[in-house]
């Protein structure tokens, strides 16, 4: 069901080096702040294209509902650092709940964005959160390149002032 994504990073030589001289604790800092920069490209473009596909003529708006959270569960399992980009509220079956009720998400009930996302069998597919990673993959890693430079040059920079190393 879900495309598979592939990309190839090149140029980052000098952040590897770098990443060399510095700490575990000072990696995994500065990482989970450039990693959330990153995924923020994804989710900005992400409710740009759902913005563009929600009807006005409802209160439920998908756009408003798209979150951007911290993947903790990765993190304890694997160590490796990550961050979701999805729709809150989940991608259940709209009539599971009662009319009438408020989701208290700031977008209302939007569980049908997964039916708007990849179709069903009388309506086509209109993608809007796997293009934002298609589309914006070389700018989200660019992202991540500079603000993870920019962090471990700060923690080197921190280390030097205290004499000690990052």
């Amino acid at each position: 069901m879900a495309d598979g994504i592939e990309f190839k990073l090149e140029g980052i030589d000098s952040l590897v080096s770098k990443l060399e001289s510095i700490s575990y604790d000072a990696k995994r800092k500065g990482g989970r702040s450039a990693l959330r920069k990153a995924a923020q490209v994804v989710a900005d473009a992400a409710k740009q294209n759902a913005n563009r596909i929600d009807d006005p003529k409802t209160a439920a708006a998908i756009y408003k509902n798209i979150a951007l959270r911290w993947n903790g569960r990765l993190f304890k399992a694997t160590g490796n650092l990550g961050f979701r980009v999805g729709v809150l509220g989940g991608a259940r079956i709209p009539k599971s709940k009662p009319k009438g009720t408020d989701s208290g998400y700031p977008g209302g009930d939007t569980r049908y964005w997964a039916f708007v996302e990849f179709g069903t069998s009388t309506a086509a597919a209109k993608p809007f959160m796997r293009n934002a990673l298609a589309e914006n993959i070389s700018l989200a890693t660019n992202t991540f390149i500079t603000e993870y430079e920019k962090a471990i040059d700060r923690a080197i920079k921190r280390a030097a002032k205290k004499g000690t190393t990052a």
